[in-house]
C-alpha cells in the first residue's frame, strides 16, 4: 500500500530542494550584490509555498549568503572593503591549511582532474562567462580540499565562498579582457613537487590576489 507523505514531510522536503537551490545560485555569483528577494518570488520560482520558502531564507540568513534589515528587506550582501578584508584573511588562514592536509593524497588521478579542471575556467573567461568561471573556480579548490579529510574545516571555507558568491561577480568584471588572476597553475606545480612550502604560498596567493583587488 502506498504511504501519503504528511503535509510535514513534503514543506521539508521543499524546504532542502529550495534551499539547496538557492545557496547554489548565491555561493556561484549567479545573484548579484544587493539584489532583493522577496518570499513570494522564491515561492513561484521554485513552485513551493511560503513556509519552505520563508525556512530557506531563514537558513541562508543565518549562514550569512543573504541579509535581512530592520525594515524586514531580504537581500544578496554588498560587501564592505574591511569585510572583504577579512573574509580574505581568513581564506588565507583556512585554505592553504587544507591543501597542506591534502598533500600526502595529491596522487596523479587528483593532479590530472585539477587540471581538466583549471583548463575549463579558462574556457570560460575566453567565453567571458562568469558563472561558469565562479563554478569551475570553486569546484577546483573543492576538489582538492576534500581530500584534506578535514570536514569541519572545508564547511567553515565553504561558508565564506557563500558569503563572497555575489560579490566574485564584481571580480570578475575587473578580469574581462585579461589573464586569469588566479594562481592553479603554480598549486598544481607545488602539489606535483610535493612542496609543502610552495603549496602554502601559491593558495594564499590565489585566494587573496582578488579579493584583495577588490577592496582597493
Amino acid at each position: 500500500m502506498a504511504i501519503t507523505p504528511k503535509s510535514s514531510d513534503t514543506n521539508i522536503a521543499a524546504h532542502d530542494r529550495v534551499y539547496r537551490a538557492l545557496r547554489q545560485q548565491i555561493m556561484h555569483g549567479e545573484i548579484a550584490p544587493g539584489h532583493a528577494l522577496t518570499l513570494r518570488g522564491i515561492g513561484k520560482s521554485f513552485d513551493v509555498s511560503m513556509t519552505p520558502a520563508r525556512e530557506s531564507v531563514r537558513r541562508l540568513v543565518a549562514e550569512g549568503a543573504l541579509t535581512l534589515s530592520s525594515s524586514g528587506r531580504v537581500s544578496t550582501p554588498e560587501l564592505s572593503n574591511e569585510r572583504i578584508e577579512e573574509l580574505a584573511s581568513v581564506r588565507a588562514l583556512l585554505e592553504p591549511e587544507l591543501a597542506i592536509r591534502a598533500l600526502p593524497r595529491a596522487y596523479p588521478a587528483l593532479i590530472d582532474r585539477l587540471w581538466a579542471i583549471n583548463s575549463s575556467a579558462d574556457q570560460m573567461v575566453v567565453k567571458h562567462d562568469a558563472i561558469s568561471y565562479i563554478r569551475n573556480n570553486l569546484e577546483f579548490h573543492r576538489t582538492l580540499y576534500l581530500r584534506a579529510q578535514a570536514p569541519a574545516m572545508l564547511a567553515m571555507v565553504e561558508n565564506i565562498w557563500l558569503q563572497l558568491g555575489p560579490t566574485m561577480r564584481s571580480l570578475y568584471g575587473k578580469m574581462q579582457g585579461t589573464h586569469r588572476l588566479g594562481n592553479h597553475g603554480a598549486i598544481i606545480a607545488a602539489l606535483k613537487a610535493g612542496d609543502e612550502a610552495a603549496l602554502h604560498i601559491a593558495v594564499r596567493n590565489d585566494v587573496t590576489k582578488g579579493l584583495r583587488m577588490l577592496a582597493r
